[in-house]
This record gives structure tokens, sequence and C-alpha cells, in this order.
């Protein structure tokens, strides 16, 4: 019956095409082999109300009975379907997996398809480096200007401050890690194999981070200027590199054009009169007679924007907007901070805006969740984002490598691979480390962790001074540095973007989100590690058809994790130890005679060695 069954083929092509949605005709050639085939249905199903086509018997050719419909699909990033049919009396189901079992249906036996939903090829499967941008390279060797509450290292070696100053303000030391830094490493980057450079926040600021904008307009000075940017944009280009700003349109500073509590603008700032132009950009509310604002978590520092308000989006997403003036310089695409506080109307005019500017432009989301589980928009409506930032795959790989949690690691890629839209699969920003969390190499290295908090990277002490101080020792290093590399091994195989955040490259440590965002050293490097990340680069480079393969997960256990990638004429099987004991693991026979291994620690097929991993094409 199954050998039966896998002769069935399914089609489906657009005939009329708009942005709203296209007609396609769906066609399906079932085995007469079968028996009598009556009554076939096309299906949607798990993703809205489930809705049934009657498919129309056309023709039996070449033993193949060929039954046709044309179905209206609206845009939208992903449908789940099948067929159900009776034949010979029987009601069954034309799916996509598990052809044994015909009486059910699940979501990861259906067909996916997407309408007028796709991803910018560049972004499939590619290399990100994220720089943290006051923290990497300072090319701009002239002496600051000193501006308001601002402080100025006078040196990149000078120790880095965590917490308040003494009057109370946070993150407002400046390294001076610039524009022009990162077009004096772009030789470095290509080498590392970088396809995508992705900058925190550049425009002016009053922090070290630049999540708290004081005017979108300019880049902020200590980071260079907007000819800076056009000028990285350009000669990134030449090298097939492509950039992605950070950006931030949930809330602005307190100090900033447009609320300017301090009066440092000359603009009439929201804070100072609800007569300002600016006033409208935020949320508030009237008490006792007076108008309050509301700030995000709280912060008084940041003012929430209103996501509702016509003159906010508008001067964001505009003609001539904030977003037009980015993509004027030559970026390439955006990373939406905070996206699941900004309304879904506002991430679609955001998205027009990008698409307006480059129709390849590429927006990526800081969701923390399941993105299709959300009761948004988001990537389903496939009219918002492109994307999101994986914290669900890298927490479950983290706390399987570090606590050999088998089953979180076993249903969210289940989840992923089945309720994902495949484009978005192949562009999950897989990352190494970001800003937000604790670098993965410490993660590794000790049990300062909660086994049972909500993410891998929550310390048991979270003091900021304590995690400052924190700095492994030898062995500490050596023994996060073995499963580190073969975490770093699973996520190069793994479909979507391999994200290296800046430094970790090279061994870069970080206890908490705040000491994760130390300067660039210039000395001390770990030679080795950085040798390992550039030969991981060069297979990704090597191994193309990684950016858009299918994936299948073979096994996961205590020992390790085995999966497959694959296209119609490339395969590839991966297997990565967590435990530093040698194992095994089950070698199909088709790979028993590879064209191509690629190994750590020495690792063989069917048997890995320490921490070791192996990629075996057939």
């Amino acid at each position: 019956m199954n050998e039966i069954l896998e002769k069935i083929k399914v089609e489906m092509n657009p005939t009329e095409i708009n942005e709203e949605g296209n007609i396609y005709q769906i066609k399906i050639q079932i085995p007469t082999e079968l028996g009598w085939i009556d009554d076939v249905k096309f299906v949607l199903d798990f993703d809205y109300p489930k809705e049934e086509f009657n498919m129309n018997f056309i023709k039996e050719e070449n033993g193949l009975a060929l039954f046709q419909s044309n179905v209206y699909l609206k845009t939208r990033a992903i449908y789940h379907y099948y067929f159900t049919s009776k034949i010979n009396g029987n009601q069954i189901y034309l799916k996509n997996k598990n052809k044994e079992d015909l009486n059910n249906i699940s979501i990861d036996e259906t067909f996916k398809t997407s309408v007028n939903f796709d991803i910018p090829n560049w972004a499939k499967g590619g290399i990100m480096y994220h720089i943290f941008l006051d923290r990497f390279n300072r090319g701009n060797k002239n002496l600051m200007e000193e501006k308001p509450r601002r402080k100025i290292h006078k040196s990149w070696d000078e120790e880095m401050p965590v917490g308040p100053d003494e009057n109370g303000i946070w993150n407002n030391d400046f390294y001076g890690g610039d524009l022009l830094g990162i077009i004096e490493k772009l030789e470095y980057l290509k080498e590392l194999g970088v396809d995508i450079i992705y900058i925190s926040p550049i425009v002016e600021s009053q922090s070290n981070h630049r999540y708290d904008a004081a005017d979108y307009e300019k880049v902020d000075p200590y980071a260079g200027n907007n000819e800076d940017l056009k000028k990285l944009c350009d000669k990134a280009h030449e090298l097939d590199i492509k950039i992605i700003l950070d950006a931030v349109f949930n809330h602005t500073g307190n100090d900033s054009k447009y609320f300017n509590e301090y009066g440092t603008y000359p603009e009439l700032g929201a804070y100072q009169s609800k007569d300002s132009p600016y006033s409208k950009f935020y949320r508030k509310y009237e008490e006792n007679g007076q108008i309050k604002y509301d700030y995000w978590w709280g912060m008084k520092n940041l003012p929430e924007c209103d996501g509702s308000s016509e003159e906010w989006i508008d001067y964001i997403t505009g003609e001539n907007g904030i977003i037009d003036k980015w993509f004027d310089l030559g970026i390439d695409g955006l990373r939406l901070d905070v996206a699941d506080e900004l309304t879904d109307n506002f991430i679609t005019q955001i998205r027009k805006a990008v698409k307006r500017n480059k129709p390849d432009g590429f927006i990526i989301g800081e969701v923390w969740k399941n993105p299709m589980r959300m009761n948004r928009d988001y990537i389903y409506s496939g009219k918002e984002m492109d994307s999101v930032m994986n914290y669900l795959l890298v927490d479950a790989l983290l706390r399987y490598f570090k606590y050999g949690d088998v089953n979180k690691l076993n249903y969210i890629l289940n989840d992923i691979l089945n309720e994902y839209p495949d484009d978005t699969i192949k562009s999950l920003m897989n990352f190494t480390s970001t800003h937000d969390i604790t670098r993965a190499i410490n993660l590794f290295a000790t049990d300062e962790f909660q086994k049972e908090g909500e993410w891998a990277w929550n310390l048991k002490n979270d003091d900021i001074y304590w995690c400052k101080n924190y700095i492994l020792n030898e062995n500490q290093y050596e023994k996060g540095k073995a499963i580190y590399k073969s975490y770093i091994f699973t996520l190069n195989f793994l479909p979507g973007i391999l994200s290296i955040f800046y430094g970790d490259e090279i061994g870069m440590q970080g206890m908490g989100n705040l000491s994760n965002r130390k300067p660039y050293p210039k000395i001390n490097h770990d030679i080795e590690l950085l040798n390992f990340f550039k030969e991981i680069g060069k297979i990704r480079k090597k191994e193309a058809f990684l950016k858009t393969a299918e994936t299948e997960i073979k096994d996961i256990n205590e020992n390790c994790f085995v999966y497959e990638r694959y296209n119609n004429d490339e395969k590839m099987l991966i297997a990565i130890s967590r435990i530093g004991e040698e194992c095994e693991f089950s070698l199909p026979n088709e790979y028993k005679t590879p064209s191509k291994i690629y190994t750590l620690n020495k690792s063989k097929p069917g048997y890995l060695k320490p921490h070791g991993a192996i990629a075996i094409k057939k």
C-alpha cells in the first residue's frame, strides 16, 4: 500500500496573481490500482477554520486518475493542506507523511505552501555577524566631543563599568566603536564567511546601547554620521555583504528631540507641552487634569510610542519617512526591536515601506515565543515580518547540550518544522549569543544557571557586579569551549541564519546581559576557536544546498542528536555528541560510502568522539 501511495502526484499552480491572493489550479493524480476512487477533496486545515473543496475527475492516464480544482487562496505565509477521498467506499486521508495510517491526519503530515510570501534568497542560510556597535571597533581616532550625561573612555582597554553611575544613570559610558570601525573589519568578516552584518541601533541616542533614540534622522555622533553609513553599505555590498539595522520603534529616549525632558533640543518636546508636534507620537492618559505618559516597562528614560498613532506611523513609514531615509543610505533590512509590542498595522506599514525601497528587503523581528501561536499577524499573514530571532530553538539546544533535555529539543524542533513557513525556517536567526543573554561559552562552562528557569541563560545569581567579575578559569574555559564547538557545529548545519555575536568567535566571555558587552579585545584571541569558525564558514559556503534544503530529525537521545538535510539532488546526515565520552549512532546504508565528510574531534561515521560531531554527505 505505501509503495502505491508514493506514486501520488500533487501540483499547485497559480493561474491568477494579485497582492491580495491567487487563484490556484490544484491537481492530484492517484494510482488507480488502489481501487475505485471517488469524492476527492482538497482540505485546508490547522491554521484557520477548516475548508473543503471538491476535486473534479478529469481523466485517467498511465494508471493515474487526475482530479483538479481551481481554488482562491488569500495572501498568507502558510497554508497546511491535504486531500481526502473514498477508495473502495472507505474514507482515507491522502497526505505528505505516514502513508501507512490513512485514517488520521496531524499537522506534521500535511503539505505546506505560501501565497505571495517569500524571503529574499540572500537571507536564507546566511552567516550573520551581530555587532554591538560601541564595543566592536573604533575607526575614528579623533577625540569624541563631550555631550551631556555621557562619559567617554579615554582608552579602549579601560575597565567596563556596569550598573548606574553616581547620578543613577545607566549605560552612559562610551568607548566609541563606530561605523568606520566596521569598515576596517570588513575583510576580516568576509574571511569569517559573513554574508550579513546586523548592527545594534546607530541613531543618535543617550545611551551606549542606543535603544533610546534621540533623533532617528541622524547617526549618533559617537558612531559616525550618515555619510559613514552610506560608505559602509557601499563597501559591504562590494563584498556581497548585506547590512541590517536595529529598528527601535516602540519607544524613544526621554532625552530626545521628540520628548525632550531635559530641554537638550531646540524643538518643543512632548514632555514640555501637549501642544508639541511630537505629542501624538506617544501613549498617554489624563490623571487629575494632567497629561501623563506611559513608559516602557516603567523605565522613565523610555517613553512609549503610540503604535496606533497615524502621525507616528507616517513619520516612520510614510514617503520620505525614517525607513526611506535609512534605505536611501543603502541598508538592506531591519531587525524590529520588541516586535511583539508593535501593532499589526504598524508592522504592515513597515513592510510596505521596506518593500517600496527594496523588493528584496528583509525584516526580522525580536519575538521570543512561537510567532505562529501568538494570535498575531506577525508572519502568518504574509504581510508583516519575514522571520524572527530563534530564541525557542537556541534555548532548547542550550538545555540539550547542558542538561540532556531531549524532550524540549524534540518538541521545539517539531513545532518549528511543522508550523513555520518554509522560507521563514530557512531564515530564522539562530544565534551563538546576543546582547540580551549570557555568552554561550560561559553557560556551558559553569553551574551558575537555573536548570528549571524560564530560559536556559537565567542565572542563579544575577548581581551585576558578580557577573562583571566572573572570569572562567582555564579548566572551566576548556570545558565550555568543547561543548560550545559542538553547539556551533549543530547550528551550522541546521536551517536558518547562523548569527555570530561579536567576539563569540574568539572566545569572549560575558556572564549576564551587561557583562557580555565588553569591548572587542585587541589581544588574547583564541586563535584555535577562530579558525574553527572560519572552517565552519567555508563549509557553509561550499555546501550551498544547505541554504534551502529540507530537514528531517532522525534521532535525539541523551548521547547524541542526529538529523538529515536534503533536496532532490543532495543529502547530508549530521550527528553531534553532547557528552564527554565516545558514543555510537545508527548509520544508514546510503551513508556508508560518503562523497564528503566534515568532522569535529576526529569523529567517524557511526562513532562520535567526546563532544564530537560529523556531517556525512551521500
